[in-house]
């Protein structure tokens, strides 16, 4: 599986864990609503800002999110 499908899958279920819409995820990270779905349908990669903002509000690590760990963790 790439990281990209990888990150499609992650921020899918962050989201929908939250009982968040994608228009509610794109008003906080200050993007738009298409954005965030042609990321969660693997159409669209982050950049890295929003990519850091994810893992910030999600609480998560950047590993975690790229699927490069299971755990949630972030590191100290």
């Amino acid at each position: 599986m790439s990281y990209r499908k990888n990150f499609a899958t992650k921020i899918a279920e962050l989201r929908r864990d939250n009982n968040m819409s994608m228009q509610v995820l794109a008003t906080t990270l200050g993007v738009t609503h298409q954005a965030i779905s042609l990321m969660e349908h693997s159409k669209r990669s982050p950049s890295f800002e929003i990519l850091c903002q994810l893992a910030d509000f999600f609480d998560v690590s950047l590993d975690y999110l790229c699927g490069r760990s299971e755990s949630r963790e972030r590191l100290p």
